[in-house]
C-alpha cells in the first residue's frame, strides 16, 4: 500500500510526460524518474521488513465485567534496529461496545510501545477475540505494510467485578464515601459488645457500665457494634420482564451486579448470604453461608443465570423459601413490578413473609417510560404512548404504596444507581439493628 507521499512523488512525473508532446527528451527523463521512484518503493518495502520484526500482545483480565469499561492493553515490541510507526486494530467480539479500537503508536528501535482501549460487554457469556492487525510505515514513509498477528483468545464476561475491586480499594483507603456509600460502621447502634470508653455528654445513661465506672472513678460507657453472622437471603426473579433492557443491558444483569456486590460487602462484614432464584419454578437455592468462598460460589451460579420467558410464580418461590429457610433474615427480593395477578401474589406473600423475616423489595425504574410519560404528544400514537406510560407508572406507585402501608421495605431506583442504593439500604438496616 502506498502513502500520500508516494502518490505525490508519482504524480510529479505527470508534467514531464505531458511536456514530452513538445520535447520528446522529457519522455525519457520521466521514464527514468518513474523507475527511480519505483525502486525507492521497493527499497522502502524491503527496509520495512515483515511482521516478524514485531511482537504484538493483547493483555486483559480473564474475566471481563458486564456493563463496565474493561481496559484492553496492546503491547508492541519493535525488534528491529529502526524505529517503527504503526497502527494496531483489534478484532473484538461483535456484541461488545468498543471505544477507540484502532490505536496508533511509535516504538523506537529495540523498544516497546503500549496502548489501551476499552470494551463494554452488554451480555454475560463466553466470547472470543480475533486476531490483531498491524500496519506500519517503511523508513522512507513511502509504503505501508500490514499483517495479521494470530491472537485469538476466548474470554468470559461475568457480572461487574470492577465495582467490587473498587470497593475493596476504597475500603482499604477509608474512602468509601467517594463511591457514594455511607459510613459502614456505626458504634453505639448495635447490640454486640465492642469496647469500653469514657462517658460522653450525648451518651444514653443506660449504656453506663457501673462496675467499670466504680473501678475507674469516672463514668464509663459500653460501646456496641452492629451484629455479625446475620442472615441475608437474596430472592432473584428471573421471569420474562427481567430480560427487558435499560440502556442496552437487561434488568436481570443490573440486578445480578447489585446482588454480587451485596454478597461481597455482607460476607466481608461477617454475615451469611444465600440465594434463591426463580421463574415459574425454582431455578436454584443456596443456603446462607459466611466467607469469601460463598461469594465465589454465587458468582459462578449467577454467571450462568439467564432470564426465562415465563411469568414468575411468587407463591411457589415464597413457599419454597418457607420450607428451606426459617431463621429470621433480611430477604432482598429483586423483581419487576409489572402489574396483574402476579403482583398481587407478590404483595400477599411478602406481607406474610414479614411476620418472620425482614423483606426488602427492590425494583428498577425505567427511564424510557418516565420520559414517555412526560413528553407532549404530537399525534395519536404519541398520546397513546403517553397514556400507557402514565398508567404503568400509576400502577407501579400504587403497588409500592401498598407494600409500604403493609410495613414492607421498598427500594425503587434507576438502573445505574441500583448497586450502591442496595448497599446503603443494607448498611442502614444493620446500623439500626432492624434484624
Amino acid at each position: 500500500m502506498l502513502t500520500i507521499r508516494a502518490l505525490l512523488a508519482l504524480l510529479m512525473a505527470a508534467p514531464l510526460i505531458a511536456a514530452a508532446t513538445w520535447f520528446p527528451l522529457l519522455e525519457w527523463i520521466a521514464g527514468v524518474y518513474t523507475a527511480g521512484v519505483v525502486l525507492l518503493f521497493a527499497l522502502d518495502w524491503r527496509l520495512a521488513k515483515g511482521k516478524d520484526r514485531f511482537v504484538v500482545t493483547r493483555i486483559h483480565d480473564n474475566r471481563l465485567s458486564l456493563g463496565a469499561g474493561n481496559p484492553i492493553r496492546i503491547i508492541v515490541d519493535n525488534l528491529d534496529a529502526l524505529p517503527a510507526y504503526f497502527s494496531v486494530r483489534d478484532e473484538t467480539p461483535d456484541e461488545f461496545e468498543t471505544e477507540k479500537w484502532v490505536l496508533q503508536g511509535e516504538a523506537p528501535a529495540g523498544e516497546s510501545w503500549e496502548g489501551q482501549y476499552s470494551v463494554q460487554p452488554l451480555r454475560r457469556g463466553d466470547y472470543r477475540f480475533g486476531n490483531l492487525h498491524i500496519r506500519w510505515l517503511g523508513p522512507l514513509k513511502l509504503v505501508v505494510r500490514q499483517a495479521a498477528v494470530p491472537a485469538e483468545r476466548s474470554v468470559k464476561v461475568y457480572p461487574n467485578l470492577l465495582d467490587i475491586r473498587r470497593y475493596d480499594l476504597m475500603l482499604k483507603q477509608n474512602r468509601l464515601q467517594e463511591m457514594g456509600l455511607r459510613h459502614t460502621r456505626m458504634f453505639g447502634e448495635g447490640t454486640e459488645y465492642e469496647r469500653l470508653r469514657e462517658y460522653l455528654q450525648d451518651d444514653d445513661y443506660r449504656r453506663i457500665n457501673w462496675k467499670a465506672t466504680a473501678r475507674h472513678n469516672r463514668p464509663i460507657s459500653v460501646e456496641y457494634q452492629t451484629e455479625r453472622s446475620q442472615n441475608i437471603l437474596i430472592m432473584l426473579d428471573t421471569g420474562r420482564m427481567m430480560q427487558s433492557p435499560v440502556a442496552q443491558i437487561a434488568k436481570l444483569d443490573y440486578v445480578i451486579n447489585a446482588a454480587l456486590l451485596l454478597t461481597y460487602v455482607a460476607t466481608g462484614k461477617g454475615d451469611k448470604v444465600g440465594l434463591l432464584s426463580f421463574s415459574d419454578r425454582i431455578e436454584a437455592f443456596v443456603s446462607p453461608k459466611q466467607g469469601r468462598g460463598q461469594f465465589y460460589s454465587l458468582l459462578e451460579l449467577l454467571y450462568r443465570t439467564e432470564p426465562q420467558r415465563v411469568e414468575p410464580d411468587f407463591r411457589k418461590a415464597f413457599a419454597y423459601l418457607g420450607l428451606k429457610h426459617r431463621r429470621r433474615s433480611l430477604v432482598v427480593v429483586f423483581t419487576d413490578l409489572t402489574g396483574g395477578s402476579g403482583i398481587q401474589a407478590l404483595v400477599d406473600n411478602v406481607t406474610r413473609l414479614s411476620r418472620q423475616h425482614l423483606p426488602l423489595v427492590v425494583t428498577i425504574s425505567d427511564p424510557d417510560i418516565i420520559t414517555a410519560a412526560e413528553q407532549v404528544p404530537m399525534d395519536s400514537t404519541g398520546a397513546y404512548r403517553r397514556a400507557a406510560a402514565e398508567n404503568w407508572l400509576a400502577d407501579r406507585r400504587f403497588t409500592l404504596g401498598l407494600l409500604h402501608r403493609k410495613g414492607v421495605l421498598t427500594l425503587d431506583v434507576p438502573a445505574n444507581q441500583l448497586s450502591l442504593s442496595v448497599i446503603n439500604r443494607y448498611l442502614e438496616i444493620k446500623g439500626r439493628t432492624r434484624l
